[in-house]
This record gives C-alpha cells, sequence and structure tokens, in this order.
C-alpha cells in the first residue's frame, strides 16, 4: 500500500474512481466526480492535501480537502477545514482502507497548522478517525435548526482547544453545489463517461439529484 499526492496524470483515473465510489450511493447516479473535478482549479482546494491511495500500483483510494469556515455568533469568521469526497473502490471497501487513508490525511492536516475539521458524515464510521458530532463542540449546522444535535454533521480539532469559547455555525463550502447550480455543464462532463444504470433504493438521501 502506498499514499502519496495526486498528479495531473491521475485525474480521469481518480475521477472515474469517485465515480464508481458514489454511484447509486445517496442518490440515483452521483455527482462527487464532478465536484472532484471542478474543485482543482477552486481557490479553496488545498493541493498539499490531495492523495491517492494505491494497492500493488493501481489507485484505489483517493482523498481531497477544502478551506470552509464558521461564522461566529459575534459576527466574525472563524477558518476551518473540510474533506471529501473520500473514494474508495469498490472492489476494495470494508477493509480498512479508507480509514487508514483517512487518518494518514488527518495527520498531514495537523502537521499542517489546520485546527478544525468539520464534515457530513455517519458518525459509526468516522468516530475512529477521532471525529464527534459538532453540537458538542458548540458548532452548528447552517442546514438544521440551532438547538438541533445533527448526528451527521461532525467535527475534530486537530489543534487542542482550537475551538475553546467558540460557537459559530458551519457553511459548507460553495464548492460542493457546483454540478447542482451548473446542470448543463455537469451533464456534459457526465455524457464522457460509459453509461451507467441509475438506480433508487432503500437508504438513499434523494431520489433524484435534479429535482
Amino acid at each position: 500500500m502506498n499514499i502519496r499526492l495526486e498528479q495531473p496524470a491521475d485525474y480521469r483515473e481518480v475521477e472515474n474512481l469517485t465515480r464508481e465510489a458514489f454511484w447509486n450511493v445517496y442518490a440515483p447516479g452521483c455527482v462527487e466526480h464532478y465536484v472532484l473535478n471542478q474543485y482543482r482549479s477552486n481557490p479553496d482546494f488545498i493541493p498539499e492535501l490531495d492523495f491517492v491511495m494505491e494497492v500493488d500500483g493501481k489507485i484505489i483510494g483517493h482523498v481531497m480537502f477544502s478551506k470552509a469556515e464558521i461564522a461566529k455568533v459575534d459576527g466574525t469568521t472563524l477558518p476551518a477545514w473540510t474533506f471529501g469526497p473520500i473514494s474508495i473502490h469498490p472492489d476494495y471497501k470494508r477493509k480498512g482502507y479508507g480509514l487508514k487513508l483517512l487518518r494518514y490525511a488527518l495527520e498531514k492536516a495537523c502537521k499542517m497548522g489546520i485546527g478544525v475539521i468539520c464534515m457530513e458524515g455517519n458518525i459509526d464510521f468516522y468516530k475512529h478517525a477521532g471525529f464527534v458530532v459538532a453540537s458538542t463542540l458548540h458548532i452548528h449546522y447552517h442546514a438544521e435548526p440551532k438547538e438541533a444535535e445533527v448526528p451527521y454533521f461532525l467535527a475534530q480539532e486537530l489543534i487542542p482547544d482550537y475551538l475553546n469559547g467558540i460557537e459559530g455555525t458551519y457553511h459548507t463550502p460553495k464548492g460542493y453545489y457546483v454540478a447542482f447550480e451548473n446542470k448543463d455543464a455537469f451533464d456534459a462532463y457526465e455524457a464522457t463517461f460509459p453509461k451507467k444504470e441509475k438506480k433508487r433504493h432503500e437508504g438513499q438521501l434523494a431520489d433524484e439529484l435534479f429535482n
């Protein structure tokens, strides 16, 4: 197993990997590969934290990070960061690769002086990488009531006490909505990949990506 920085020559392979990893997971089809494609030219993208994982010379995993922010109750903002998509090829899922990739990336982020990571995900998985429900750190999720304990909104302080005395609201960076803001561009991009069947199943967050 090898983890290294993504290179331009990897881009298409990694986008295809991301598409395979997310297809029909949260909705019929997926948009995560397009988010990645567009994020590489986004000023919030962090190239020092753009990693691929290889097994036997084959790329089987990828993770990217983005700058974000927390709107504090006093009207100022606090720098924050997020990550995702994090992708593991379906043939390699549930074998511990995702956790190894994430822990490696978080260690690098900590060495860069990144203070806190906020993200949306499953606490049953991400607790193993040190994440907690963000409301326990007095950070709220923009799409839910302030008083709500949002089980899928998670955070981790990489600098101890980075959030000490802080209360605020986290907003997902706009770069993650790129497919919905420009559907025609997404459709043109998606058409460059082999066709795959979109399927609905129980547990998806949405029946359709665009509704």
